[in-house]
């Protein structure tokens, strides 16, 4: 009897422990198959912690960058703007003033104001268009609108703009049975919002089960594919914003030169430096440059001289430059809406009244810090010079990643003409070495067409060479500490700048011989007087019809060259054959 007790006890333990597993079991498959209910805050998950801030939605990608909503309107920083969807905008700092720039107007807007002006015509919005704080400039967004090719949607609780600048087609599905948005794809993923049957949402990705989806709220997540029915392809309904540039271009091909013409005596040599030429339509003469920090110019003009040009066929673009007075700081000048716009009605005064063909700008040495106020000089410039039938010029470096922020693709819709300055490999402080090697011009100019159109640029070349002199340094032996850094060099470097018969006059009158270096395209000559050793890299008409074809060979729009009276006379022979052709 009591053996069939332990039996009946140990059979009910074994019952129990086997409903115990059951029940563990069973259970961990309903949890298993059982969707969460768990629902994410939306503040969360964009990362809301202030209700002046929205998330921002851009192409259907949240993204890092906020806006800010103030009195209903969204606005967002300047820096970001220019970022995402229009970089043309420009900021004053300095005098609170939001510009911008179209192939006609400057339209601009005071801080904290309602109204902007194309121009001098008033006009007004129903938000204030821009407001700055101590760190940055807002813009409202559809103040943005207006000029910018995007759209963008503002819904509330939580605040989320969602932004379109991605105007191409795209796939929609529709919900077929009421379900949720996950955060992530699963069933255990926690909810991000309900989605009623019928409801149209945005199609990101596809998977196997869950599709990766965003709803026209901005809500990026994942749906079970089941619930969803057939995928349909959309177009959006946007009309672009298109800005037509025009330009004044000549028919012919530009064979420039520049002129350096330091004071207003000097003008009288016209007439020598351009008889010397042959097919020159084109001469440039450095009158003007920067010689304060608000923007005042020296004026170095003369009547008389365009005049004479004139006679001869020959048109005026009149230098500015920003080189010859070193107090000046042109950052400075630049980065003030005021200041610049004194440069350019000085200016365009001058070209009136002296009858100027062009003004051709050479802003050298400019640091990153001016970037923005550079390229805004040269928006502004170009439109009045347009608007007086004024040719406008810039002068630019060959491209590297340095001189990046001078952007030339900007510069050539505004302005007529880019001229490269294919000079300058090897200066005054560097190493010795050619001033323009054949393969660092040819480079150059397949750089900047990268930016430029072909009709708009002109190749800049130089009618001078540097004689390097290499003097051994004393008292340095070959054991001394300084000789065994690995960058030591045994001798000091310095250059002399000469026209082109005066670096042939140099090597022959010290008996070097000239031999031709087929890497930088010029013949190369080296001698040595008093234990320092010089080397030149020639110039001739050999060296400049290689740099001549390059520039015939991409359809540039011509040439131009630096200086007048550095020429062989037997140099514009040359150039004739390739302006004709």
């Amino acid at each position: 009897m009591e053996r069939k007790k332990m039996l009946q006890s140990a059979i009910l333990a074994i019952a129990v422990i086997v409903i115990i597993v059951l029940v563990v079991v069973i259970g961990k498959v309903v949890e298993k198959y059982t969707p969460s209910e768990e629902i994410m805050d939306l503040y969360e998950y964009y990362e809301l912690n202030d209700t002046s801030k929205a998330a921002i939605i851009l192409d259907n990608e949240k993204i890092e960058t906020q806006a800010v909503v103030k009195d209903g309107t969204v606005y967002m920083d300047i820096t970001a703007v220019k970022e995402m969807f229009n970089d043309r905008f420009y900021w004053d700092t300095n005098e609170n003033l939001l510009l911008y720039t179209t192939p006609t107007d400057v339209i601009s807007a005071a801080v904290s104001g309602k109204e902007y002006f194309v121009t001098k015509e008033a006009h007004a919005e129903d938000y204030v268009i821009v407001y700055a704080d101590a760190d940055t400039a807002y813009v409202a967004l559809d103040y943005v609108k207006k000029f910018s090719n995007m759209d963008f949607v503002f819904y509330e609780d939580p605040n989320v703009v969602v932004v379109t600048t991605d105007f191409s087609d795209y796939q929609t599905v529709p919900v077929e049975e009421a379900t949720q948005v996950r955060y992530r794809g699963g069933i255990k993923s926690p909810i991000l919002v309900e989605v009623a049957e019928a409801e149209v949402l945005t199609v990101l990705e596809t998977g196997e089960d869950w599709d990766k989806v965003a709803t026209k709220e901005g809500v990026i997540g994942y749906v079970q594919k089941k619930r969803l029915g057939k995928v349909e392809k959309q177009s959006r309904k946007h009309t672009p914003i298109r800005e037509e540039f025009s330009h004044i271009l000549k028919d012919e091909k530009i064979n420039m030169a520049w002129h350096q013409v330091t004071t207003t005596a000097a003008n009288s040599t016209v007439t020598d430096v351009i008889s010397n030429t042959k097919g020159l339509n084109v001469v440039s003469p450095t009158w003007f440059y920067l010689n304060d920090n608000d923007g005042g110019l020296v004026n170095l003009a003369s009547k008389d001289y365009v005049e004479y040009c004139h006679n001869q066929g020959i048109e005026v673009w009149a230098l500015v430059s920003n080189l010859e007075n070193e107090d000046v700081d042109t950052t400075e000048v630049l980065s003030h809406t005021s200041k610049r716009s004194n440069v350019v009605n000085q200016l365009i005064a001058a070209a009136i009244e002296y009858n100027l063909d062009g003004i051709n700008v050479d802003f050298e040495a400019l640091n990153t810090e001016a970037k923005e106020g550079y390229i805004q000089f040269i928006r502004e410039l170009s439109l009045k010079c347009e608007n007086n039938g004024i040719i406008l010029s810039v002068d630019n470096y060959v491209p590297t990643e340095y001189t990046a922020f001078y952007n030339r693709k900007e510069q050539a819709n505004f302005a007529d003409y880019i001229i490269m300055m294919g000079y300058d490999e090897h200066y005054a402080g560097s190493d010795e070495g050619s001033v323009a090697s054949i393969g660092f011009v040819t480079q150059g100019i397949k750089d900047t067409l990268e930016e430029v159109p072909a009709e708009q640029l002109i190749l800049a070349a130089p009618l001078y060479t540097r004689i390097w002199a290499l003097t051994p340094k004393e008292g340095v032996t070959g054991d001394s500490v300084e000789s065994a850094s690995e960058d030591f060099k045994a001798y000091d470097v310095t250059s002399e700048a000469v026209g082109m018969q005066e670096g042939w006059r140099r090597a022959s009158v010290n008996g070097a011989e000239p031999v031709w270096s087929e890497e930088d395209g010029q013949y190369y000559a080296e001698y040595i007087n008093d234990s320092v050793t010089y080397k030149i890299w020639l110039e001739d008409t050999e060296s400049m019809e290689l740099r001549l074809q390059a520039a015939a060979d991409k359809g540039l729009a011509g040439v131009s060259f630096w200086k007048l009276g550095f020429e062989d006379s037997s140099f514009w022979d040359t150039v004739i054959k390739y302006m004709n052709e």
